[in-house]
């Protein structure tokens, strides 16, 4: 079995609380990632606004920002452009609302290395101007308000981390439970569990956190199905975590031969069982198991990207890829080491998980059951930033329209998230996190890349910054 897998798990063992708090504190702004320019009037003048939640064009229109908010949006005609702000073209140009990618690793907790600091610029140039992190430890997060701060402070260029979510494990139910309300008097915005986490432990935790008013997100534990973890709470599903043998003939004999299991053992059995899942795909157990889904609200975050990479065999060496420059000299060598293990038979196993999850994200996606992007980054291939244009791609060619993968990235997570008053839509008096595009992405899902300036907090952007902050720090990591 390789590391790098879609489950997770294999890799990422998480002995809570590992990191120290000296380290998480010892922070310093990330290479290349220097102030921002000041907030002030900026005047996107006869753009066209990608309109998210009401499924359409808009334009020409002037936006009008300040104070780090859309202040009007207006006919061309009638826009009160002030004499000191920053005008913008965007004639032939597109508006979208920044992008969110909804599943990031900011936090090096196997390696205890440094945090992840290094992607921030990344991010920023690609668009991505918000993220929800996966598994923050109690001690770090006071390191996440501290970048929070920076960014309102104009001192750091880094995307707004919406969340920052604390996983927990736990020796019996009552510590899990416990660990639970650590988290939550830590400041907590969630709570994120692994695959491993034994159902009685599971149990405990849900009951935790709903008496805490903590969501609960993560893995569906390997001994749970699909439906009974959404039933009980499970806010949203990370991988398509048991969706697999959700959509097979044989989920029930799956569990069945879980029963008991925990920790290193029941993982093991469900690797063993993968294959047979995918092999007994079942489009009608999978329709039904979307309508039931879809009942409960429960959202997906796919990371169709992470899955894809796995089915495609390494014939060069990454560091062919120019993305690869702007990685830290530890995270290169994490993945080449990772990469270096890869055998045909994973590349054959990813492609036949690829495959399936396309399946099941389309007969999700006709029912109705909310997605949202994410991409596991970095993981091994997935890049901060730029792979979370490959996902919303990936999430078209499995079914959604453009408009719908783009709301993935932007509108869903803020009604996820219940901050959709504040953010993800181009409306007056929301944040001025915004990306204008060269082309226009409903007609085109790859015109996502074709970026032409970002407005990160009311601050402007334009390309030659967004480029200077790549050249900063690729220059930052060269050997």
């Amino acid at each position: 079995m390789t590391a790098h897998r879609t489950r997770p798990d294999r890799t990422r063992r998480i002995a809570p609380l590992i990191p120290c708090l000296v380290a998480a504190l010892a922070w310093a702004t990330a290479a290349g990632a220097g102030p921002l320019p000041e907030r002030g009037a900026i005047a996107i003048t006869d753009v066209t606004i990608i309109d998210v939640e009401h499924g359409r064009t808009i334009g020409p229109r002037t936006v009008l920002i300040d104070g780090g908010r859309i202040v009007a949006i207006a006919l061309p005609r009638d826009a009160r452009i002030p004499a000191t702000a920053q005008r913008l073209a965007g004639r032939g140009r597109f508006l979208i609302p920044g992008l969110v990618d909804m599943h990031v690793h900011l936090f090096n907790h196997a390696s205890r290395r440094p945090p992840n600091d290094w992607s921030f610029p990344v991010f920023i140039a690609s668009g991505v101007t918000a993220v929800r992190d996966m598994n923050t430890a109690p001690p770090e997060l006071a390191l996440v308000q501290r970048w929070r701060k920076a960014l309102d402070d104009g001192e750091l260029v880094a995307p707004r981390i919406l969340t920052a979510c604390v996983s927990v494990q736990g020796r019996s139910p009552g510590d899990a439970a416990g660990q639970v309300d650590a988290a939550g008097a830590a400041g907590a915005d969630c709570i994120k569990i692994y695959s491993e986490l034994p159902v009685s432990h599971w149990r405990a935790v849900v009951d935790s956190a709903r008496s805490r008013s903590l969501p609960v997100v993560g893995h569906v534990p390997a001994g749970v199905s699909l439906l009974a973890a959404a039933a009980a709470g499970l806010r949203s599903n990370e991988h398509l975590m048991q969706a697999y043998e959700a959509c097979s003939s044989v989920e029930a004999q799956l569990l069945e031969q879980r029963r008991d299991l925990a920790s290193d053992a029941l993982i093991a059995r469900r690797d063993e069982q993968e294959q047979r899942a995918l092999d007994a795909f079942d489009p009608g157990a999978c329709r039904r198991t979307a309508e039931a889904l879809a009942a409960t609200g429960q959202t997906q975050v796919p990371t169709l990207v992470l899955g894809h990479a796995e089915s495609i065999p390494r014939t060069a060496p990454p560091g062919d890829d120019p993305r690869w420059r702007y990685l830290r000299a530890d995270e290169r060598a994490r993945w080449e080491r990772i990469l270096a293990s890869v055998t045909p038979r994973d590349v054959a196993l990813g492609n036949s998980r690829w495959q399936t999850s396309r399946r099941i994200v389309a007969a999700f996606h006709r029912a109705g059951v909310p997605m949202l992007a994410g991409t596991d980054a970095p993981m091994p291939r997935i890049y901060p930033g730029s792979s979370l244009h490959d996902e919303i791609a990936l999430l078209v060619e499995s079914g959604l329209t453009p408009l719908e993968a783009l709301r993935s990235a932007t509108l869903q997570p803020a009604r996820f998230l219940g901050i959709a008053a504040t953010t993800g839509s181009v409306a007056v008096g929301k944040r001025a996190d915004l990306v204008l595009l060269d082309a226009d992405p409903t007609r085109d899902i790859h015109n996502t890349q074709r970026i032409h300036a970002v407005v990160l907090d009311g601050r402007l952007l334009p390309r030659d910054a967004l480029d200077a902050l790549l050249a900063d720090l690729a220059r930052a990591q060269a050997p």
